[in-house]
């Protein structure tokens, strides 16, 4: 393992054998939610309300690396914690080879979809996870129930089954003949005037996406969900190596204010 203190983030590469540890584990399950899936690794924003956790972690972070490598733990550990606002990326430092994981899907109708995995693997349930969670209304280490009812949720869905590598993991998704016709059962009887036709209320779903609520979703909710989502894409707080990721993130929260400003009057 090493670990680089850089300007903007907190630099750590390492084996998937410290990446399965349970301490690792703990610490990237929290995050779920703040937390972006790359090429061979996982990039993990701060969130005010973990500060505890993400405290917890970098001093299990410090004892370990300080272990391997024979050196002053108190001394490494008061360096990292001076890092405390920074985002913190980990990689892998070599590419093991691509392990499968089978990923069953089932649509029981066109409002609900199962997603199987054949065994745990809580690095492809986490990814899912960050990617629907808003969506999923239970699950355990091996499956998730994701309610689908908005169209919304759906294009959600599928930009979350496009992504098919995770880490060193390659994602096998399986489903049976009835599974896309059941799940745009609606679009059956829709022409293309349909389609296009939209009323004020149909004009604001789209602002439900946005602050990942199910469409309806009360003004608690709605208000927890955009103090929640601003405080992870404020401009202020988002450090990243690429600027266009800035841009991205800038935009999120222009469109966080607008989706709230719009659903504080509709409601």
């Amino acid at each position: 393992m090493d670990i680089v203190l850089r300007n903007n983030l907190i630099l750590i590469t390492t084996g998937f054998d410290a990446l399965n540890t349970e301490w690792m584990k703990r610490f990237l399950y929290h995050h779920t939610r703040g937390m972006l899936f790359l090429p061979q690794a996982v990039l993990v924003f701060r969130n005010e309300s973990l500060k505890e956790i993400r405290e917890e972690f970098i001093h299990e972070l410090s004892q370990f690396h300080a272990k391997k490598h024979d050196f002053n733990h108190e001394f490494f550990l008061r360096s990292m914690l001076k890092y405390d606002n920074q985002p913190i990326k980990i990689q892998l430092d070599a590419m093991e080879r691509p392990e499968t994981i089978k990923v069953n899907l089932y649509a029981y109708n066109k409002d609900t979809v199962l997603i199987t995995l054949q065994k745990p693997n809580s690095w492809v349930t986490n990814y899912l996870r960050s990617q629907l969670e808003v969506y999923v209304e239970r699950g355990t280490d091996v499956s998730l129930v994701v309610d689908v009812a908005d169209y919304r949720a759906k294009e959600r869905l599928e930009r979350a089954l496009n992504k098919r590598h995770i880490l060193h993991y390659n994602i096998e998704y399986t489903f049976d003949n009835r599974f896309v016709s059941t799940l745009y059962a609606d679009f059956a009887s829709y022409t293309f005037g349909d389609l296009c036709k939209q009323s004020k209320e149909n004009e604001n779903l789209h602002f439900y996406t946005i602050l990942e609520c199910p469409v309806g979703a009360s003004q608690d909710a709605l208000k927890r969900s955009y103090k929640k989502l601003t405080k992870v894409y404020h401009p202020d707080k988002i450090i990243h190596e690429e600027p266009h990721m800035i841009q991205h993130y800038t935009q999120k929260f222009q469109l966080l204010q607008e989706a709230y400003t719009a659903l504080k009057i509709v409601s």
